[in-house]
């Protein structure tokens, strides 16, 4: 990755299990595409309900020549910050090989 890394923990503490975890997923997306500019990761827990545990939910935005590929963990909210940052890299993981597929001409573009 050209720029670095940043991580973010918002309405908890920062854990370096989790720090870990999520460097050895940013670490596999850059063997899916070398050419991958910047990653800012969010991790940050919302409390809906008083008599439910807290959702964790995790932002990932990773920047790549000519996009912007964004992760919001609305989708991937768990009470488990694991599982949470899982599915967040998951779909990641997703959307970047459609992305080197695009940049490669593997997907037809349709024509006007």
């Amino acid at each position: 990755m050209q720029n670095s890394l940043q991580i973010l923990f918002r309405d908890i503490p920062s854990s370096e299990t989790i720090d870990a975890e999520i460097r050895k997923r940013v670490a596999k997306l850059e063997k899916l595409s070398s050419d991958l500019i910047g990653c800012q990761v969010s991790v940050e827990s919302e409390a809906l309900h008083k008599t439910q545990g807290k959702l964790f939910r995790v932002r990932v935005d990773v920047k790549a020549p000519g996009a912007e590929l964004v992760v919001d963990g609305s989708r991937t909210s768990n009470e488990d910050a694991y599982v949470a940052v899982r599915d967040s890299f998951d779909a990641l993981e997703r959307q970047v090989a459609e992305y080197v597929e695009r940049r490669r001409g593997d997907v037809k573009s349709h024509t006007a």
